[in-house]
């Protein structure tokens, strides 16, 4: 079989979950000999950057405004002709279908959707036009691909496109490396075996989040049980939720640390994770908690935690901004855990190995 070649398309690789998704392909993919990687940036910059596997390409369009790039990867795509384009995130979407079109391009392009368009906050003019410019130019994509059945049913109802005409691929989430890092020790003091029960939140300290939330519920814990709260994440909100931490009588008992390289080593010591958001498209913090085999409690935002916990069994589903609900619940996970190996076995389903064949039978209709 000849070499097929694979782009992925992305703005750049600062921190969040298309980046992590798109990462976790190519570790997933690199090995493959039948395989040619190039990873397409409009500015080779961010996080995951020293992520990316040997073996790929990558390529800078030196484009720091996704906008700016389309020139750049008409050029890339005329000149290297991929079997298959691979673009992540609704803006950047747009412009790699754009510039496959100027390139005259016989690219199999896929583009994937990560959040539920319906709630997304809309407060940037970007935001705000992008839907418009994705219900035209989403129709000549060979593939569209919504992370949960959520977010697909959600965007074929936004852009009045045909049922079914979005398909859903979850995220490849779990992974070796993940497995092992969640062994690697965390030097935290409150993770010391017979310390008090600790919840964890990973997250962007944005509204999204809602850690205003999760705070308030942690309190109602505090009044009837000891317990500590860590959330790894930064952000805007940051001096806002000490405020409240310290107004509601907590903040001795909540730290934010901030960005963690390695989360999954405090997913694998703590009590409990706790997923507090107003929405998501598939929370990857919630897989990554589960395949460390820690209980889990999420709010049922739209879109992804009904469907990882199935409908609740393999964790607690509280409505959203509902602090009591999540209190009770928090408390409930104390008691009443879930079993690790449970945990881990139904994360599988997010595996690298169960789900870059179906990527690939996407882009190349290429079966094992």
């Amino acid at each position: 079989m000849s070499q097929q070649r694979i782009a992925f398309f992305l703005p750049n690789l600062y921190g969040g979950g298309a980046e992590r998704v798109s990462v976790n392909l190519l570790k997933g993919m690199v090995d493959n000999k039948n395989l040619v990687l190039d990873l397409v940036l409009g500015i080779a910059e961010g996080s995951f950057l020293e992520q990316v596997p040997e073996g790929v390409n990558i390529i800078n369009l030196q484009s720091p405004r996704v906008a700016t790039a389309i020139l750049p990867l008409v050029k890339y795509l005329k000149n290297t002709q991929p079997d298959a384009l691979l673009s992540h995130l609704g803006h950047a979407n747009v412009i790699a279908l754009l510039a496959n079109k100027l390139a005259g391009s016989k690219t199999r392009l896929a583009v994937v959707e990560h959040n539920t368009l319906s709630v997304a906050d809309a407060t940037s003019l970007r935001a705000k036009v992008t839907p418009w410019f994705m219900e035209r130019f989403y129709p000549s994509a060979d593939a569209i691909i919504g992370v949960s059945e959520g977010v697909s049913a959600d965007l074929e109802n936004q852009l009045n496109f045909a049922p079914g005409s979005v398909k859903t691929i979850y995220n490849p989430v779990i992974n070796e490396e993940l497995l092992a890092k969640a062994n690697t020790p965390v030097s935290h003091p409150w993770l010391k075996f017979g310390e008090l029960p600790v919840f964890l939140a990973v997250g962007r300290l944005t509204a999204q989040k809602d850690f205003v939330n999760l705070i308030r519920a942690f309190a109602l814990v505090r009044q009837q049980k000891a317990a500590r709260l860590i959330i790894l994440g930064e952000g805007e909100l940051r001096s806002e939720l000490e405020e409240l931490a310290n107004t509601l009588g907590v903040k001795d008992d909540i730290d934010l640390p901030g960005f963690a390289d390695n989360p999954y080593g405090y997913m694998n010591r703590v009590t409990a994770f706790v997923l507090s958001s107003r929405y998501e498209g598939l929370p990857t913090a919630l897989i990554e908690a589960m395949a460390c085999g820690c209980s889990v409690v999420s709010t049922n935002c739209p879109s992804g935690p009904e469907e990882i916990l199935a409908g609740g069994k393999y964790g607690y589903l509280v409505p959203i901004q509902d602090s009591k609900s999540l209190s009770e619940a928090m408390l409930n996970v104390l008691d009443k855990p879930t079993s690790r190996d449970t945990l881990q076995q139904r994360a599988k389903i997010f595996s690298t190995e169960q789900i870059v064949p179906q990527y690939l039978e996407t882009l190349l209709d290429y079966k094992k």
